[in-house]
């Protein structure tokens, strides 16, 4: 089974984290407590620790990049699992603007 790795809250006051360095490659084994990535929050560089066992099948946030807390920055899964469904929910939906 396949879990969304969720851009966690590392502090009280954190909106969005940025992805300092992923300490996994994807393809790389992951245990529950492994060491992730480290996150940049609005107080300091916290390191991130996975939440379940598998394989680092996809990273969606790249180094260097933010994203707010709860978004989708990876997953993680079997070897040849089909995360398609997952991904297609990470996607942004567009967005319509009002017309007056």
């Amino acid at each position: 089974m396949a879990f969304k790795v969720l851009m966690p809250r590392l502090s009280d006051t954190m909106e969005e984290g940025k992805i300092i360095r992923w300490e996994k490659k994807e393809g790389n084994k992951v245990k529950k407590g492994d060491i992730l990535a480290e996150v940049e929050t609005d107080k300091a560089n916290l390191e991130m620790e996975a939440y379940s066992s598998g394989i680092l099948r996809e990273i969606i946030v790249k180094e260097g990049e933010s994203a707010p807390v709860g978004d989708l920055i990876a997953i993680i899964g079997e070897e040849k699992e089909d995360i398609s469904g997952i991904l297609k929910e990470g996607e942004a939906e567009p967005v319509e603007e009002e017309k007056d």
